[in-house]
């Protein structure tokens, strides 16, 4: 890559900056706008565009001569979100989530057939959730299960709930197939999912679903506290708070919501 005139280290700092230059403009830039740009001799910059451009990192619009990203870049940015790790995203976003509701926040992930607390934040105070990191629970009676598995296939839903049964853990917990199919309906539909004393009387919790790059659930986000703590007039708060912050912990795991087209009268 480097010019005859130029040491590979510069050549090389002057690559990553057009990549960097031309991934900030949607409609790409031309030669002579990024030797502006950057401040680098044209004939330099336009020897280091066709190495990028020969690589595959940069794609040229012939009609305008601007520079693009290229797909080469996109399936490194692929590569790079695939080795985060949910809970370094999640945790920054789970204790300003716990500030923001006083309540205790987890993160969650499916393995084979149950909900598992992979990280805990919880508010000082005298309530104290009896939840510990590793604790493994039943999908169908817990609010993060839920928000998972509303998010898997039909399928293997059943062959979780075959190996790991429906105990009915308090009187309100779901025991039955139809009527959970219809309770992760809804959940889908507003995009978190309660747990009304259905896993430990006393306690109330929501779960929102986390998703990774490609659309598949990742993990869920939960926030528990008493039925006094989690009620019909803090509950729209609580919320807000929640799908806000599961949304950000997606979309720093590179997921994008499709848009929802709106049809006309």
């Amino acid at each position: 890559m480097p010019t005859p005139t130029e040491s590979p280290s510069v050549a090389v700092e002057r690559a990553m900056a057009m990549l960097e230059a031309v991934a900030q403009e949607p409609e790409g830039l031309s030669n002579a706008e990024i030797s502006r740009k950057l401040q680098i001799p044209k004939s330099s910059a336009s020897y280091i565009l066709r190495t990028l451009e020969k690589q595959g990192y940069l794609n040229r619009t012939p009609e305008t001569g601007k520079y693009r990203v290229g797909l080469k870049v996109l399936s490194l940015s692929r590569g790079a979100l695939s080795g985060i790790d949910v809970r370094e995203v999640a945790l920054p976003i789970m204790r300003h989530l716990m500030e923001k509701t006083h309540l205790t926040c987890h993160l969650a992930i499916l393995d084979g057939s149950d909900a598992v607390y992979i990280e805990k934040v919880e508010p000082q105070g005298f309530i104290k959730m009896d939840t510990w990191v590793g604790r493994r629970m039943r999908v169908h009676a817990t609010s993060v299960g839920k928000a998972m598995a509303a998010h898997i296939s039909r399928e293997r839903l059943e062959k979780i709930l075959a190996e790991s049964g429906m105990e009915k853990r308090t009187p309100k917990t779901i025991t039955t197939l139809p009527r959970l199919l219809k309770d992760l309906e809804k959940v889908r539909e507003q995009g978190y999912a309660v747990d009304d004393q259905e896993n430990n009387m006393g306690a109330r919790c929501v779960g929102a679903p986390i998703f990774s790059q490609d659309g598949s659930i990742e993990a869920s986000l939960g926030l528990s506290g008493t039925i006094n703590q989690v009620n019909a007039q803090t509950m729209p708060r609580i919320l807000e708070h929640l799908k806000d912050a599961a949304r950000h912990v997606s979309m720093q795991l590179g997921y994008r919501a499709p848009h929802r087209r709106v049809s006309g009268g």
